[in-house]
């Protein structure tokens, strides 16, 4: 299998462009390689139009219609499949803070079942409330902040103001759990490590790598449905982030082999079939495969924006995408995943005793680390 990645509403480590508020990375798979296969066809489609390289948000709606149907049938016949990942920007800002702020393993006012469960997703969304887009910006700029000390002193002063929000919260056992995280961070704001320390690791926390992380599981999960081994990933060339997926990705290739949980009621991950080739990154203008998934995740995007279409650019557009995957990081992604948690019954029964006892000891500690506060 030969897999081509390209992405769309780059803005790197800024999250607040309102013109691009999401990330967008498309990844298109092939059983051949299309940097050969696809040559004749590229080569008469760029003559027609005239170009040296096909781009999508240089020609447009009315120039590429009337290539559309050639890349449909072309998509048909090689079994083309294209998949959308997203990330919302915005929402990655808060989802960060919460996962650095409220892990159990760092804030003692934090027990660990409403972390490392699905408890964990109703505590985000009450913590997510708190947020406006001014804290949202103060969040992030603490998170990126590579001197400890100011991340610790910027942690504070935000812990401070979302405290003064908590009483907004509907439910008396939100306002506690959520007001003694609080308070725990901001006055132990060096062992939240809220800062990032360098510019390594805020590549590591960028949009970019997160939905590259997204990318390396897609193609791993369509390995593995399909028994195929995967002999290249082309990934646009991009500067600024190619070493960090680099690496990224020869972690993830390390994990080969190995599955792990998160907890009970949590995603399991399974790396056996995390792909052993590095990712190839080329330049846009030097990949047929390239050329063919920078028009689809054009198309894609637009289809997001609700911007217009030709019927023809739609029809290539599910050609490929009718059998595709989509995922997002975002607040409602991660709503739409975990949202049947609210209809669930409540237990007919008891804890066994065993169970009830660890959960009241977790408690009781939890109380015991706030009251000292």
């Amino acid at each position: 299998m030969y897999f081509y990645v390209d992405e769309s509403g780059n803005t790197g480590l800024e999250l607040f462009d309102p013109n691009q508020p999401t990330l967008y990375y498309g990844v298109l798979r092939s059983h051949r390689d299309l940097d050969v296969v696809a040559a004749p066809l590229l080569t008469e489609l760029r003559r027609e139009l005239g170009v040296e390289r096909i781009h999508a948000n240089e020609l447009g709606v009315g120039r590429l219609t009337p290539i559309a149907d050639r890349l449909a049938r072309f998509s048909r016949k090689h079994d083309l499949q294209f998949s959308l990942l997203k990330v919302a920007k915005p929402d990655h800002a808060v989802i960060t803070f919460f996962d650095q702020v409220f892990d159990s393993g760092l804030n003692k006012a934090v027990s660990w079942h409403h972390y490392f469960t699905p408890l964990r997703y109703p505590l985000l969304f009450k913590v997510a409330h708190l947020f406006d887009e001014g804290l949202a910006k103060d969040a992030w700029k603490a998170r990126r902040e590579l001197n400890s000390a100011r991340a610790a002193e910027m942690l504070v002063k935000l812990c401070k103001e979302l405290l003064t929000r908590v009483d907004e919260l509907p439910d008396a056992r939100s306002r506690e759990l959520v007001s003694g995280a609080l308070k725990w961070a901001a006055a132990n704001p060096f062992e939240i490590s809220y800062g990032v320390g360098n510019h390594d690791t805020a590549l590591q926390i960028s949009p970019n790598l997160i939905g590259f992380q997204q990318v390396l599981q897609t193609i791993a999960l369509q390995s593995s449905r399909r028994k195929r081994k995967v002999y290249r990933i082309t990934v646009d060339r991009q500067n600024e982030f190619n070493g960090a997926q680099g690496e990224l990705a020869s972690w993830y290739e390390k994990l080969r082999g190995h599955k792990a949980d998160m907890g009970p009621g949590m995603p399991s991950f399974d790396y056996s079939w995390m792909p052993k080739v590095p990712p190839t990154f080329t330049p846009g203008d030097a990949s047929g495969g390239l050329e063919i998934v920078d028009v689809t995740l054009w198309i894609a995007k637009r289809l997001q924006e609700d911007k217009p279409l030709s019927p023809e650019l739609e029809n290539l557009f599910w050609t490929q995408a009718r059998l595709g995957w989509t995922d997002q990081v975002s607040l409602a992604g991660i709503d739409e995943r975990w949202r049947h948690l609210v209809n669930l019954p409540e237990p007919e029964k008891p804890l066994p005793a065993e169970l009830q006892a660890h959960f009241d000891r977790l408690e009781r500690e939890r109380q015991s680390v706030v009251a000292a506060l």
